[in-house]
């Protein structure tokens, strides 16, 4: 993630500061390698625009709080994962393991309001308050949901007999976890679940692809409803007083 230097993937050659500015330099540069002229991918401006546009949601709507940095950083690294499963069906630990741990340390900052968790922790007796409460809320987001995912695929590997569900996409769940708590993380899975499952039945059929050997790339999915839960209930996670 940090080393080597940012590069252009077809000559290798290390760009300069200049030519990685976001957007401006893919403009001034018209597309193209400044070193040997082939084209730039329009993914890169696109993840660059998507992102910028994200962060100024989530400033504009809880202010500069701890809670607007924790959405600002989980807003980049879904968007990093969403294109990287779609491009490359991978999903890097460095954004999902990496990801979990800092969803969980953030949750010592900022609350994770989850009335799922809550009535499970009485269920179970368990009374968590405070700090306390709010971390055992985003691991119980983190775990929880990604066993359910796992439990899924195990179950399909043993009917079918074959993999249906990668361990990215239950690594992809446990940060989503980790930032969103219980209840807005298995929202994120069932939309998901539905709009990737439509989509790629649509995909299949216009594209007359074989549905038997077509490979989902589910964490995109997941990662896009995760997004869009974000987004349309940033009052509900974690925003008690914008700490």
């Amino acid at each position: 993630m940090v080393t080597p230097r940012s590069h252009c993937v077809r000559c290798r050659k290390f760009l300069s500061w200049y030519e990685n500015i976001p957007v401006i330099s893919y403009i001034a540069l018209r597309g193209r390698c400044r070193h040997c002229g082939r084209h730039i991918s329009i993914r890169y401006p696109v993840v660059e625009v998507a992102t910028g546009l994200l962060f100024c949601f989530f400033i504009s709507t809880l202010g500069p709080t701890a809670a607007a940095i924790k959405m600002c950083v989980f807003a980049a690294i879904l968007v990093a994962l969403i294109f990287c499963d779609w491009e490359k069906r991978l999903l890097p630990d460095q954004f999902t393991l990496g990801g979990t741990l800092i969803g969980l340390a953030f949750a010592a900052f900022v609350p994770v309001p989850d009335d799922t968790s809550q009535m499970l922790f009485w269920i179970l007796g368990l009374k968590p308050s405070g700090r306390a409460e709010w971390l055992a809320q985003s691991a119980c987001g983190s775990v929880l949901p990604a066993f359910l995912l796992w439990g899924g695929g195990w179950l399909y590997a043993r009917i079918r007999h074959r993999e249906g569900l990668g361990l990215g996409d239950v690594k992809l769940i446990m940060m989503v976890g980790s930032f969103l708590g219980l209840q807005f993380t298995l929202a994120a899975m069932l939309a998901g679940s539905l709009g990737g499952s439509l989509v790629s039945l649509l995909y299949i059929w216009a594209a007359k692809k074989d549905a038997a050997t077509y490979e989902l790339p589910f964490g995109t999915f997941l990662g896009a409803a995760a997004l869009a839960v974000a987004v349309a209930g940033p009052k509900m996670i974690g925003w008690c007083g914008g700490m």
